[in-house]
């Protein structure tokens, strides 16, 4: 390294051991509990590193913290969320270790890493009454179930502000992530008429037959050219062998590039109807994140590209990517947005979920200077 504004490299010791904490802590979105112990310790590591508690922000439940720096209107909203896909127990599976330069552990990669990152750069600004002025740093407990509780608070937070840094794990190779698709999750449900099977099949509508043609018609509605994908899922139908099903359910999920897209396929899919004659049909969901499209991120990614230069990253990439993240928020409010400045690895969600420690100090060293510059133009 020889970066400028480098975070000293004898940290990476301490940042191994605020990541070990993390991870070890697991976070299932969908246990309260556990997301409540992991708010816990993440408050803890960040009060270690920056110096004061988070607000704690409890929606339904589901506990988001907050740090605000400084008496200037925010500017730079720095994002990531604590909660993971993995389930209790994942530990004891994949437990967390450090072996030949690679870390692992449930989590470590989607996105602990990444909030480490964020607490050690934030630090390294200097004395954080003057020089974060104007940063809000804010982790969310539920972004993997499609922060149903913290989306209104992320866009307020991000409203006003010149940036929004994602700290979300980095594309191959370390990109960074400058478009990702929006995304739309919806459950049709067919209601029909139950019958026997054997005596009398022709009296019922048969709920699992109308399924079937409604999974066509909902493929038929992705768009390639555009890169809009219209996926079923997860399709049930019936309660046993000899009764005609009398209802039937089908969840789709579906990624487009642009804002057009998403409604064209929103007002396809309410405009479906049952094929067999009787049957009713209803759709429940909609769009659950706008697109985050490339040039969003204006001139933040040529800024971000310059200052990896500066601090020694020569081979820093961009790419843009199907899954969506709380990154998806903050542009849909207006606000240029730069995601995947977090962990450099690979496996998200995946057992082989893993960082490469010798991109640890670099990453956040780049991060406290991509910060050190949007705060400079604060006038």
């Amino acid at each position: 390294m020889t970066a400028r504004h480098a975070v000293p490299a004898a940290t990476l010791e301490e940042m191994l051991d605020d990541i070990r904490r993390l991870v070890e802590c697991e976070s299932p979105s969908a246990d309260q509990g556990a997301v409540t112990r992991s708010a816990d310790v993440v408050s803890s590591v960040g009060r270690g590193r920056l110096g004061t508690d988070p607000d704690r922000v409890v929606v339904n439940g589901c506990t988001h913290l907050r740090w605000r720096f400084g008496d200037k209107p925010a500017r730079v909203l720095v994002l990531g969320h604590h909660d993971t896909v993995w389930p209790l127990g994942t530990l004891d599976r994949i437990p967390y270790g450090v072996r030949d330069g690679v870390l692992r552990g449930p989590g470590c990669f989607d996105m602990k890493t990444g909030l480490v990152q964020a607490f050690h750069a934030i630090a390294a600004l200097g004395p954080l009454e003057g020089s974060a002025d104007g940063v809000t740093l804010l982790i969310t407990g539920d972004e993997e179930v499609g922060s149903p509780t913290s989306r209104a608070l992320i866009e307020r937070e991000a409203t006003g502000c010149v940036a929004s840094l994602v700290l979300e794990a980095s594309g191959p190779g370390g990109a960074l992530k400058i478009g990702r698709k929006g995304v739309s999750t919806y459950q049709i449900k067919i209601v029909g008429r139950a019958a026997h099977a054997g005596l009398e099949p022709a009296s019922g509508i048969n709920a699992a037959v109308a399924l079937a043609q409604l999974i066509q018609d909902v493929l038929a509605l992705a768009s390639p050219e555009h890169g809009t994908t219209v996926t079923p899922t997860l399709a049930r139908a019936g309660t046993t062998t000899n009764t005609i099903p009398a209802e039937g359910s089908l969840a789709v999920d579906a990624r487009m590039w642009d804002a057009g897209e998403q409604q064209r396929v929103d007002h396809a899919i309410r405009a479906l109807t049952p094929s067999l004659l009787g049957a009713t049909l209803t759709v429940e969901g909609g769009p659950n994140r706008p697109p985050l499209q490339a040039g969003s991120s204006g001139d933040l990614t040529s800024l971000a590209l310059q200052v990896a230069a500066e601090t020694g990253i020569t081979q820093l990439s961009t790419m843009s990517v199907g899954g969506a993240s709380d990154g998806n928020f903050t542009a849909g409010v207006g606000v240029p947005t730069l995601d995947g400045l977090g962990a450099v690895g690979d496996g998200a969600h995946a057992a082989h979920e893993h960082v490469l420690v010798n991109h640890i100090v670099p990453r956040t060293t780049l991060l406290a200077a991509l910060l050190r510059r949007l705060l400079q133009g604060a006038g």
